[in-house]
């Protein structure tokens, strides 16, 4: 039982001072984010939000899958969401690495066979944010008015770049 005491007895700390009771789930900001799951982003803070103002989705490579799209049509018809931000980054293992390396040095870490499993690298990450925005554009639950940009964040720096 002991593997997670720091993680609980840090939430029972954020909870003596716990300010977020009675949001009621909508995207306040009115802005939804699909982002990569690396931990050098802060999804909100870069964009100078707080909680309760933006739905937030992240997967590894920060792509438009089709839970995240799931997620995108959520926001946008239930939540409040009107504008959609795509925003995967630099130096990013999705982006640097193989498929072949991936399973390759998943496999040593397991220390099993990873040859199967799917990693879904980026080989061109603008080709791919370019692909990302166009899809979220073109779905027929997204409606026009929601406006929809397609950005690299830049982990060095902290900046995000806008490319559509």
């Amino acid at each position: 039982m002991g593997e997670f005491d720091d993680l609980i007895s840090a939430n029972s700390e954020f909870a003596t001072n716990f300010d977020l009771a009675g949001f009621d789930g909508v995207a306040h900001a009115g802005v939804a984010i699909v982002t990569c799951m690396d931990s050098r982003i802060d999804p909100l803070r870069m964009l100078g939000l707080g909680p309760g103002d933006a739905k937030i989705f992240r997967n590894p490579g920060g792509r438009v899958t089709a839970a995240a799209l799931e997620a995108l049509v959520l926001g946008v018809h239930l939540l409040g969401v009107e504008r959609i931000l795509v925003i995967p980054h630099t130096n990013c293992a999705m982006a640097t690495h193989t498929e072949a390396e991936l399973k390759l040095k998943v496999g040593q870490s397991a220390g099993v066979d990873a040859s199967w499993q799917q990693f879904h690298v980026i080989t061109d990450q603008i080709a791919a944010l370019h692909e990302d925005v166009q899809t979220v554009r073109s779905h027929p639950l997204i409606p026009e008015s929601v406006k929809v940009g397609g950005f690299i964040y830049h982990v060095d720096t902290g900046l995000i770049d806008q490319k559509f």
